[in-house]
């Protein structure tokens, strides 16, 4: 079960006000380091599915709020809590990896 929603320029502001916990996939098809980290960042999702709600914006097709948080290298993960940003990644990382910076960023 896929529990990543995909997000659009229109629609990112309201998923974070409706989640207090989030982490953001900022992604491109071109890009292959973000084939390589999509399926940890699925399961990662399918992990904390409780905990935090999960979300990917293509760069392509929805650059506003890429370019509104200076994303400049992809893939890029954004964690937010209540509206803020608490951590970001940039890169393919491990399972154990993310793991680590998702407890670091949410204090879990």
């Amino acid at each position: 079960m896929n529990n990543v929603k995909e997000l659009n320029d229109e629609e990112f502001k309201s998923f974070l006000d409706s989640n207090p916990r989030v982490v953001v996939d900022f992604w491109a098809t071109w890009c292959v380091p973000c084939k390589a980290a999509k399926p940890v960042f699925e399961d990662v999702a399918e992990r904390y599915r409780d905990k935090i709600a999960f979300g990917e914006m293509n760069i392509e097709e929805n650059n506003r709020i890429a370019n509104m948080y200076g994303i400049q290298t992809i893939p890029a993960f954004l964690f937010f809590e209540n509206g803020n940003i608490v951590g970001q990644v940039q890169g393919a990382l491990s399972m154990d990896q993310f793991i680590d910076r998702i407890q670091d960023s949410f204090n879990l």
